[in-house]
C-alpha cells in the first residue's frame, strides 16, 4: 500500500512588522498591499504596489503568523 502525503498549502502572503528606514517607527503591513503606504511619523514611503508582492523599503522585523 503506497504512502500518501497530505499536502498543506501555505499562503504566500503575510502580515509583516516593518521598521521605517528614516525614523525607526514600526508598522504592521500586508506583504501584497495594493496601495502605497507611508510612515505615519515622517512620511517616508514604506511600500509600493507591483501587482503582486509589494516592494518593501523598510526593514522587515518579523512576520506575523
Amino acid at each position: 500500500m503506497p504512502i500518501i502525503k497530505d499536502l498543506i498549502i501555505q499562503p504566500r502572503s503575510a502580515f509583516l512588522v516593518v521598521q521605517c528606514p528614516k525614523c525607526g517607527t514600526e508598522k504592521i503591513l500586508f506583504s501584497h498591499t495594493t496601495r502605497e503606504i507611508k510612515c505615519e511619523n515622517c512620511g517616508e514611503v514604506l511600500t509600493k504596489p507591483t501587482g503582486g508582492k509589494a516592494v518593501i523599503y523598510g526593514k522587515i522585523v518579523r512576520r506575523l503568523d
